[in-house]
């Protein structure tokens, strides 16, 4: 067994008990358990004077604690979690250092810890690995979350910047109709822009199992603004992990702040300008999502001339029926794009066809 998977103690005794033996020079024993000489002797000396008991881990706080944290700064601590009790030590620590109060995260985490603010559930693993857009507006990712309260039918709209965590839109909906959906992304469209491309789950009302290819009138209407779209993985959330460590994030702050009391639009609005101007991000550096985003260049236009497709590309329409002839086939593509027009880009046997930026379907034409 490797030394790093034993617990301290077994790889301590393994370690006295192949050097009592002079099983191999002692250099190499301190190679093999990754241990300096010093401390191998040490760890000999300690059994050889109390046995296994000797050897045991031993706590590294001191006896006396000459710099523990003035009261007046630890009530400072209690006060802001308090008023941000959803925050861990790495945001506070970004406050406070905003206030000219500058402790460790560890000395706030061990603060929490005195006063019992720190619940198990709010521990969370560091992410291992994230992936994000180099530059603002490139991709936004919307989606639903569900009802945040008891007796809630559905919860707010999110739409959230890949790059920045920027939050764009944060709304109460009272239904999931794409008109109610449409309605609301126009309200951002026309204060942040239009962004390059969009990401969503396969859920109403931006994908439709009835429709072939899922478009729908609120998908088509996304597309006509040159917008790319991009669908996450059935059953797989992590493709969206952005806005759902925002919904997570979201959830705790209603269980935590407000409880049982309503959520009105309001709230949510006060939340949105905190998380985008105040709380600080780890995966930013702990900066905030606010000084990493700026609006888009491209404005919403209420009505956006045809899509031009590249001079030279390969162009049919789509017949009344949804259906393209290629090849001397007919191809059933969408009863969505009757009359639209599509672009199609042969790759040997296949054929994509795009409608404005977003692929909709492959053709085997084999």
């Amino acid at each position: 067994m490797p030394w790093k998977m034993m617990d301290v103690r077994e790889q301590r005794v393994q370690f006295v008990v192949a050097a009592s033996r002079r099983e191999k020079s002692f250099s190499a024993l301190c190679e093999e358990f990754n241990v300096s000489r010093p401390t191998g002797r040490l760890w000999l000396q300690r059994y050889r004077e109390q046995g296994i008991a000797g050897i045991a881990e031993r706590s590294r706080a001191p006896q006396h604690r000459p710099t523990q944290t003035a009261a007046w700064l630890e009530a400072q601590v209690v006060e802001l979690r308090r008023q941000y009790p959803d925050w861990g030590a790495r945001k506070l620590q970004v406050l406070l250092s905003r206030q000219g109060l500058e402790l460790t995260r560890s000395t706030i985490h061990r603060i929490l810890l005195r006063q019992g603010l720190v619940r198990e559930q709010d521990r969370h693993a560091a992410a291992v690995q994230r992936f994000e857009r180099s530059q603002a507006n490139e991709l936004w990712q919307m989606d639903f979350k569900g009802p945040l309260q008891r007796g809630n039918e559905s919860g707010p709209l999110s739409v959230l910047d890949d790059h920045s965590r920027y939050v764009i839109a944060l709304r109460a909906m009272e239904d999931l109709r794409g008109e109610t959906v449409r309605e609301q992304m126009e309200g951002a469209f026309a204060e942040c822009g239009v962004p390059q491309a969009m990401l969503m789950d396969h859920g109403t009302p931006w994908w439709s199992m009835r429709s072939g290819g899922g478009l729908t009138y609120l998908s088509l209407w996304l597309m006509r603004q040159g917008i790319q779209l991009h669908w996450s993985g059935i059953r797989h959330p992590q493709t969206q992990g952005k806005v759902e460590r925002f919904h997570g994030a979201l959830q705790r702050a209603v269980d935590r702040r407000i409880g049982d009391e309503k959520l009105t639009q309001q709230w949510l609005d006060e939340y949105r300008w905190e998380h985008n101007q105040v709380r600080p991000h780890e995966a930013l550096g702990m900066a905030t999502p606010a000084s990493r985003w700026r609006p888009s260049a491209r404005r919403y236009d209420p009505h956006p001339m045809a899509y031009e497709y590249e001079p030279g590309a390969w162009v049919l329409k789509v017949d009344c029926q949804g259906k393209l002839d290629v090849g001397g086939h007919k191809w059933q593509i969408n009863q969505a794009l009757r009359g639209e027009r599509v672009q199609l880009i042969r790759i040997e046997e296949r054929v994509q066809v795009y409608y404005c930026r977003t692929l909709i379907r492959e053709l085997d034409t084999n």
